[in-house]
């Protein structure tokens, strides 16, 4: 991706006449990505090990790589990186990820990811045609078939 291709925001029509812009995160998106991590995942983290905010917060630093994440609008109100609760079943993660797989296919780039076992994103990721590759004690681990 060029400089200029990094800065454009591609929007992406949602339902419910909702526009969906992704852009690429800056530093300032730190902090909001953070919270909504923290929002999203930390009843998966309790159940699973317990909650150590030290732990979490080198975790989150380590995951949170600026060039690769992308900051997801809703109506130009930032949504996340992982989407809050209240805006999710309503077709945003469906067209993000419809926009992200016909992009790694434009740039003939494979898609993985890993996903928490009890996590019941893992319905959401089989019905977009990922399929467990390996798993661990914890994770699944998924590529795009």
């Amino acid at each position: 991706m060029n400089d200029d291709e990094e800065n454009h925001a591609d929007p992406v029509s949602a339902p419910l006449l909702m526009t969906v812009v992704l852009r690429a995160a800056c530093p300032d998106d730190y902090g909001f990505a953070r919270g909504i991590y923290y929002e999203t995942m930390r009843w998966l983290i309790e159940c699973l090990f317990g909650w150590d905010e030290a732990r979490q917060d080198a975790k989150f630093a380590e995951q949170f790589k600026l060039d690769e994440v992308r900051i997801i609008t809703v109506d130009g109100r930032d949504a996340g990186w992982l989407q809050t609760p209240t805006l999710q079943r309503q077709g945003i993660g469906t067209e993000v990820m419809k926009r992200l797989l016909v992009e790694a296919r434009s740039e003939r780039k494979a898609v993985t990811l890993a996903v928490v076992k009890i996590n019941p994103a893992r319905c959401f990721f089989e019905r977009h045609g990922f399929r467990m590759t390996r798993e661990d004690e914890y994770k699944i681990y998924m590529t795009l078939v």
